[in-house]
């Protein structure tokens, strides 16, 4: 298969996986339907429904049937070893919470992977409804329209993206980071799904987005989207005292990209 053959199948499974969650969210709020079918992962707040894993079964099927020889690395526990060295990452339902309450900001991310990383992605969000695509050097588009970020503005007019891990001391560091970058950037917005996060970067619709401890799932298809609409995307380690190990994900609009570096690194190293 080509890169847009690839990227044809991604798109429609993408689509087909969010009309599924289309038939299970709650859009008045949370209902017994949705509420009964949860369970915890890591932890309580580390949630999982028969939505995710429905939107999982047929991505999963699909590629099965249409690419046997492909690997697969899904968030609700599909994981083999394939044969052509592709592997396809799945995020069946990014913003799980968020669609447990009802509140409109979740989406599927696909991204085929080689040797070298994502060579394609969508992020589909069904509600609005919206399909990010990008091609390793080939652009990104939103809806079949090409996305080519400016510049950026500077970091005191910025609006950055960020969000929070599950687990409790980490989310406490978080916190105290996010108290000195609010004070120097125009505002911070935390939507709750890191995929749409970073396809938002690539709109212009947020400035940044930093975040740490992603799993794959979470950032192979917005970070493909993000580097091809042209934002600076990387990892960088140390910025949690008691995790140093740990990296944050930071995408930015290109210029913005040393100066959101920079603050996110003075804030975790303190006050001097």
């Amino acid at each position: 298969m080509t890169d847009p053959d690839l990227l044809a199948l991604a798109a429609d499974l993408a689509e087909a996986a969010g009309r599924v969650l289309l038939e299970h969210f709650p859009a008045g709020g949370p209902s017994r339907l949705v509420t009964d079918s949860i369970s915890s992962k890591s932890t309580l707040t580390d949630l999982v429904t028969e939505a995710d894993r429905a939107s999982e079964r047929l991505i999963v099927g699909r590629l099965a049937s249409e690419r046997p020889d492909d690997g697969v690395l899904a968030e609700e526990g599909t994981a083999s070893h394939g044969r052509s060295g592709l592997t396809w990452v799945i995020d069946p339902l990014d913003g799980t919470i968020n669609f447990v309450y009802g509140f409109p900001v979740f989406a599927v991310s696909i991204a085929c992977q080689d040797s070298e990383g994502s060579r394609v992605a969508v992020v589909h969000d069904p509600l609005r409804p919206e399909t990010f695509t990008a091609i390793r050097g080939g652009g990104a588009e939103r809806n079949g329209k090409s996305l080519a970020l400016g510049p950026g503005p500077e970091l005191g007019e910025a609006l950055i993206g960020t969000g929070f891990s599950y687990a409790a001391e980490r989310r406490r560091e978080q916190a105290a980071l996010l108290t000195s970058v609010l004070p120097r950037v125009r505002d911070v917005r935390r939507a709750g799904a890191a995929a749409l996060d970073l396809c938002w970067v690539a709109t212009g619709r947020l400035d940044g987005h930093y975040e740490a401890g992603l799993a794959p799932w979470d950032m192979a298809g917005g970070s493909l989207v993000c580097t091809e609409a042209g934002a600076t995307v990387e990892q960088i380690d140390g910025l949690l005292a008691t995790e140093p190990g740990l990296p944050t994900l930071v995408a930015a609009a290109p210029g913005l990209g040393p100066a959101l570096r920079a603050l996110l690194e003075e804030a975790a190293a303190g006050p001097e």
